[in-house]
């Protein structure tokens, strides 16, 4: 792939030096732990560009390289998808929207391949990259995973294991086109309101903890809450970040295999409200 996007200070393009690959690399390991085992090296961030992936990053003025987006193209249940395997930005350039950038710019790349779906994976309990799935991009979940990747060696997976949702995002949606170009308004804290809980918070202690789950519930929309900032309680208590861990993971496995799909994140100071919808059948 040849495209070059310029975007605000930023121009996203793919890598095409050695050099360029390796500091792709490098930002992996400042990412997610030096010597991270399961970090892309060199030569399939290359192949995956003679293949169909994307392999690029991001560049301000200086030329300096402060993220990148990295995706394979290849056939699942016997449909063409891609798979965003991994995206980062560094902690400077965070905040500014350039996440989103790099989404969009892997979106117009596959599309140009006639490719209509893409996947990727990330944790559920982890607010902001739900945020920026749900309301910005306009992705939608469909399946969750226990343990999708086993232990890892990074230090931004230990202790709460890696269980995964799978985003759907549908390329060429009214939804995901309306988000990207920020006329589809999200569902407010108020709305949501009259919506059951099939997990809700207690703050009896105060910090957030999981409260009884219901899984008997048949509603068109349902609620699952979590921990706005699981980092932190993680830093805090491991035991509690996994007591959020077991507690909403069945409650999300059911529904989903129920005929569920979650559809938004509501986000709040202390704890956030995922909203589960019945798909339409």
């Amino acid at each position: 792939m040849t495209g070059v996007s310029h975007q605000g200070d930023y121009t996203i393009r793919p890598f095409s030096s050695v050099d360029e690959f390796r500091a792709c690399v490098a930002l992996q390991e400042e990412t997610w732990g030096h010597g991270f085992s399961e970090r892309v090296p060199t030569a399939i961030l290359k192949v995956s560009q003679i293949l169909g992936g994307v392999s690029a990053g991001a560049y301000d003025p200086s030329g300096g390289l402060v993220g990148f987006v990295f995706g394979m193209t290849g056939l699942r249940g016997g449909q063409l998808v891609h798979w965003s395997d991994m995206l980062a930005v560094r902690k400077e350039a965070r905040d500014g929207g350039l996440g989103r950038m790099l989404k969009a710019y892997q979106r117009e790349q596959v599309l140009a391949l006639g490719v209509e779906r893409m996947h990727w994976t990330f944790d559920p309990l982890q607010s902001r990259n739900a945020y920026l799935n749900f309301s910005k991009l306009g992705i939608v979940v469909h399946e969750y995973v226990q343990d999708m990747y086993g232990q890892t060696d990074s230090p931004l997976h230990l202790g709460i294991g890696t269980d995964r949702f799978i985003a759907l995002w549908q390329l060429k949606s009214e939804r995901v086109e309306a988000r990207l170009a920020r006329v589809d308004a999200m569902v407010t804290a108020e709305e949501a309101g009259d919506t059951p809980f099939a997990l809700g918070v207690r703050t009896d202690s105060g910090e957030p903890r999981p409260g009884e789950a219901n899984l008997s519930l048949t509603a068109d929309r349902l609620r699952v809450a979590i921990p706005t900032d699981i980092v932190t309680i993680m830093n805090h208590s491991m035991e509690l970040a996994m007591e959020w861990r077991m507690a909403t993971r069945p409650v999300f496995a059911h529904y989903l295999r129920d005929g569920y799909e979650v559809r938004e994140l509501v986000r709040g100071d202390r704890s956030s409200d995922y909203l589960l919808a019945k798909i339409a059948q």
